[in-house]
């Protein structure tokens, strides 16, 4: 959530930052509700103390002598009561003023960080590195992952399709054994790396999905229960920032970095026709999440150290990538900068998105209420919350297949990965 006093002070420059965006945001609907709430608490104020000033003086003429049934009593009193009246007839105008900008708050992203390209849409993201060109695969006969993996008969689409709809997936064998083997070897890595593994629940409430920013705008994405306040949780992420909502952290604790494995559940609403076959853009995934709360002084660094922790999974396995900064007319919703790790897809002969991890700054953590407090300093300031897939599971899967597909139609199984899966090294 963006800061109204920021909005209030310099609108223009806040208005300039939306405008780097995709998509169009204006500030004024919310300057002109904060003037009419602003004046409300102003006259509230004055009503209030007139009414203060009206219980004194009552008392001042009783006490001075004057009759309790008199004239003079009775006049105070009864404007005391009229500005009762008013009172009570401007405390819910001006509570509904509040829940309406604050509505509209929690629809506008984030700002674009300083730092973050200026650009329109992926066209313009910019290319910061590449790994790993040597390991490309080669040769013509190249087959997508969901052709490998239908006929070593690892997982099943068909079958799922009845089971549920269409875009999930059910494993089978070895291609369980492989999905279970990425988890525990992307658990093992983050928790070497210091995050502290996370269960957490994977059914989030309203309030949960509003911290993180999910809520209000991607409802559509969401799979809701029909007859609770919860939803079927989208990312990891949503969990392990919300341990923390209502909070006031001392910073000696900072930083906090977790790490979880969790099934996530979207419906992909904006997505129909794109990825429609094999493991990119299913409703159901596995994902290994990162998440770090932050002291804002040290935000920028702990940022890059879990772009590098991401990195590091991909190198692990010795799958081809290459890392994205995105620009600004790119960025997620409650992104100030973020890089995407785009792993290589032979099929496709082309670079897919597998990780994208991002600095929130404080756009989380005011939507949460999420504070630290420095010792001996007076009141608390907004932590910095970043986020990343550390990885998307399914995602990594499709590119071991095609990465390690062998001539013979079989796929071998990564260095790393074999004593996940019993020593065994070719499915």
């Amino acid at each position: 959530m963006l800061d109204l006093k920021q909005i209030r002070k310099d609108s223009a420059a806040v208005q300039a930052k939306l405008n780097l965006r995709s998509g169009s945001y204006d500030l004024q609907p919310i300057l002109d509700l904060d003037g009419q709430q602003r004046n409300l608490e102003t006259e509230r104020s004055q009503l209030q103390a007139r009414s203060n000033e009206i219980g004194k003086l009552v008392g001042q003429t009783i006490k001075g002598g004057g009759d309790p049934k008199g004239p003079e009593v009775a006049a105070l009193k009864t404007e005391g009561n009229e500005v009762k009246q008013k009172l009570g007839e401007l405390e819910p105008r001006e509570r509904e003023l509040k829940v309406q900008i604050n509505d509209l708050l929690l629809r506008l992203p984030n700002l674009p960080g300083d730092s973050a390209p200026e650009g329109e849409n992926e066209e313009d993201n910019v290319e910061v590195s590449r790994w790993g060109d040597e390991n490309k695969p080669t040769g013509e006969k190249l087959l997508p992952h969901w052709e490998l993996g239908e006929k070593l008969g690892i997982f099943n689409f068909e079958r799922s399709t009845k089971i549920a709809q269409s875009r999930f997936v059910t494993l089978l064998g070895a291609g369980a054994a492989l999905e279970r083997a990425l988890i525990s070897f992307m658990l093992d890595r983050q928790i070497a790396a210091g995050y502290t593994e996370v269960i957490p629940p994977y059914l989030v409430n309203s309030d949960s999905l509003t911290a993180t920013g999910q809520l209000p705008k991607f409802a559509e994405d969401g799979f809701k229960c029909a007859d609770d306040d919860l939803w079927l949780t989208p990312t990891a992420e949503v969990p392990l920032v919300n341990l923390y909502r209502d909070e006031i952290i001392d910073v000696d604790q900072l930083p906090i970095a977790h790490c979880a494995h969790t099934p996530c559940f979207r419906r992909e609403a904006g997505s129909y026709g794109r990825d429609t076959r094999g493991l990119i853009r299913l409703h159901q995934f596995n994902k290994v999440e990162l998440v770090k709360v932050v002291s804002p002084d040290t935000s920028e660094e702990e940022h890059e150290k879990l772009v590098r922790n991401a990195e590091e999974i991909l190198e692990a396995l010795k799958l081809p990538y290459r890392k994205v900064e995105l620009c600004t007319g790119d960025l997620g919703f409650g992104a100030a900068k973020c890089y995407d790790l785009e792993v290589w897809l032979p099929s496709a002969d082309t670079y897919r998105e597998i990780s994208s991890c991002s600095n929130c700054n404080d756009f989380q953590a005011r939507r949460g209420n999420i504070r630290c407090k420095v010792p001996g300093k007076k009141g608390t300031q907004f932590v910095h919350t970043l986020n990343g897939s550390g990885l998307a599971v399914g995602r990594t899967m499709a590119a071991v297949l095609e990465n390690y597909q062998q001539a013979n139609g079989s796929v071998k199984i990564p260095e790393v990965l074999q004593p996940y899966m019993g020593g065994k090294e070719v499915i």
